[in-house]
């Protein structure tokens, strides 16, 4: 069987599925046509027995694959026409995944530049193989997008803080650096290429490739991992570029000069994406999904167009960012990575399941997140004594209303006594099989109870408080601390995909809520630190903003300096900059801190800062001014005290 156009051969050699790229003078970019007689191929031999593996090559010197052919897609682009573009890369997309997933070895030999969609195509097969002239790259922040073609998933995989690098920088790996970072298997000299390729076709498995490989000449990445530890281990791009100008060394100074010609919406995404896949929970979908999610929105929201006009149009490499100073603010990266509802990304045949969801507690928290589920095809109806239910979720007339035939009811309630409330209503009303999934941050034993009703009546239950805060939940980014059974969670884990970035499975039920407790405990014991620290700078005549770039980058690096500065006018936005305006109240730090002290006094743990710090918030909010202003106000109030005795 033989199947050929100009840029492309597809055949069957004895055993062996062939695909050849034949375009070397584009450096053999992959065009849309080609990724389609590709998949086509994958397809074919997926159900025929003749075939039982694929190798995959390519013509020329210089490149296995240098990318996409991007040239259509702008032009398109700038007559706002996002659909070719939305539609190329689902399609891209849904081939990467298909590769990943392939149950027959998937070969690949790849000379000189695999970048961009070469990595898509040849990075994510069983046996990927590097020569001496191998150059794998990921540099799509330099054209305004992000590594995608399920590049993600590889960066988010690799050691350390490598993927930050790679992904942020577009450096180049070596075959040494390849095969450290995860994107090659084998590094074999490129001279018993044809030698291997023939034997696969006469019928010999890919263990030949293993018997053949050799060491690969030395690397770069090896040399600098400490540096790239030290330097792209921040929560965000701007902690990235803060840590590197406050270094000298050739490494520092290198990569800031590859950040600075790249676009920092592009980047700062891409730190947030990685972050979002790293951890027991990664999945090939789950990068595609995320990726897909920029690339849907790049054209007309991101610097994409801009940097395709300056790289390959104009080519004046002069391309006018957005947020030159590096400064991204989260809501312009939570804006790109939003869910995309009844858009998101289709892999092969599977569909979303449409489910019937209630939601009670409408308040600040639970009012977009019901926002989020339904804008992703799901049926929400709402209930909230004191509000509304917001555009696009059904109202009811009660909680049992809201609860009555769901497939799954969500709470976001104050506190353990009226989730107790709830619960005792909404229960009987629940359909067999149905979860009540709890993402209020209650008392353990509130939660541990509902846990023991919903299971005798044969309900499944998962307690999932959030960490985020409002904009989290508007920008579908929250972070959720899950207990509950195996079963309960896996059927949650679809929802926690939408409403958020990151779901972690605990243990338990209530083992969510003790997660939540003492995650918050150390972040009011460490904004009070970090309040009490810059008020003692200010008394000792310290620049704030020298301060903060001395301890940002150092042994005093913290969410609450580095992500939530609580001094203004320093640091990325946070509430200090609008007045105070709370985005954590601190009267919820206060409740999430009496959870903690409670929580120590049943089990009997000795915890004098978590007790220090519940009695200092208690007097902020109770007798103070901190009511309705934000817990990281504490620094104001420092600022305005005297030592005390």
């Amino acid at each position: 069987m033989k199947t050929s156009m100009k840029d492309i051969s597809i055949r069957a050699v004895g055993p062996t599925g062939r695909i050849t790229l034949n375009r070397p003078t584009a450096l053999n970019a992959i065009t849309y046509e080609m990724c389609l007689a590709i998949e086509a191929a994958f397809d074919r031999w997926l159900t025929d027995p003749d075939v039982t593996q694929i190798v995959i090559d390519a013509s020329g010197d210089k490149a296995f694959c240098a990318g996409g052919d991007i040239a259509e897609l702008y032009e398109t682009g700038i007559e706002a026409n996002y659909a070719f573009g939305q539609k190329f890369w689902a399609d891209e997309y849904r081939l990467n995944g298909k590769i990943f997933d392939y149950p027959k070895p998937v070969i690949s030999f790849l000379q000189g530049f695999t970048m961009g969609g070469g990595v898509g195509i040849g990075c994510h097969g069983s046996h990927r193989i590097v020569g001496e002239s191998s150059q794998i790259a990921m540099p799509e922040c330099g054209i305004g997008l992000i590594p995608d073609v399920g590049g993600s998933l590889l960066l988010a995989l690799a050691p350390g803080r490598v993927g930050e690098y790679l992904g942020t920088t577009g450096a180049r790996m070596s075959a040494a650096d390849a095969i450290l970072a995860g994107f090659a298997d084998h590094f074999i000299p490129q001279a018993e290429w044809p030698r291997l390729i023939e034997a696969l076709e006469a019928g010999a498995g890919p263990d030949i490739l293993s018997d053949a490989a050799q060491t690969a000449p030395e690397g770069q990445l090896a040399k600098n991992l400490g540096e790239i530890d030290q330097h792209f281990g921040g929560e965000t791009l701007g902690d990235i570029l803060s840590s590197l100008r406050h270094d000298d060394r050739e490494f520092a100074a290198a990569a800031q000069d590859r950040l600075n010609r790249n676009s920092p919406l592009s980047m700062a995404c891409c730190v947030e994406l990685i972050h979002r896949l790293r951890g027991p929970s990664i999945t090939m979908a789950k990068a595609l999904d995320l990726e897909y999610r920029f690339t849907y929105r790049a054209m007309e929201h991101g610097d994409f167009l801009e940097g395709i006009r300056a790289t390959i149009i104009d080519k004046d490499r002069n391309p006018k960012w957005r947020f030159t100073d590096g400064q991204v603010p989260a809501a312009e990266v939570s804006k790109m990575l939003m869910p995309l509802g009844q858009n998101k990304l289709k892999l092969g045949d599977a569909q979303m399941t449409k489910l019937k969801i209630g939601f009670v507690g409408l308040g600040n928290m639970g009012a977009p997140m019901a926002v989020n589920l339904a804008k992703a095809g799901h049926e929400v109806r709402g209930f909230d004594t004191a509000a509304q239910p917001p555009e696009g979720v059904a109202a009811t007339q009660s909680a049992v209303d809201a609860a009555a035939g769901a497939d799954v009811v969500i709470t976001m309630l104050p506190n353990g006594d009226i989730l107790r409330a709830v619960a005792s209503e909404v229960l009987p009303a629940m359909q067999a099989g149905a979860l009540l999934l709890d993402c209020s941050t209650v008392d353990v034993e509130a939660a541990r109870d509902v846990a023991g009703q919903a299971t005798e009546r044969a309900l499944g239950f998962v307690d999932a408080p959030v960490s985020g805060g409002i904009g989290g939940a508007a920008g579908g980014t929250l972070t959720f601390m899950a207990g509950g059974t195996t079963e309960a969670f896996a059927k949650a884990q679809p929802l926690f995909d939408i409403m958020g970035q990151k779901a972690v499975h605990c243990g338990e039920a209530g083992a969510g809520q003790a997660a939540k407790i003492c995650n918050n405990m150390i972040l009011g014991a460490t904004m009070i630190a970090t309040c009490e620290a810059f008020a003692l700078a200010d008394k000792l005549g310290l620049d704030r903003q020298k301060m903060f770039d001395v301890v940002s980058t150092s042994s005093g690096y913290s969410w609450s300096m580095n992500a939530y500065c609580p001094a203004p006018g320093v640091g990325p936005t946070s509430p200090a900059d609008n007045g105070y305006q709370p985005g954590f109240a601190a009267e919820l730090m206060l409740k999430d801190l009496g959870l903690s002290q409670q929580a120590a006094e049943a089990v009997d743990a000795d915890t004098p800062m978590g007790a220090l710090a519940h009695q200092l918030y208690a007097h902020f909010v109770e007798n103070e001014d901190g009511l309705g202003k934000d817990f990281s106000a504490m620094l104001p109030r420092f600022s305005a005290r005297g030592r005390q005795t």
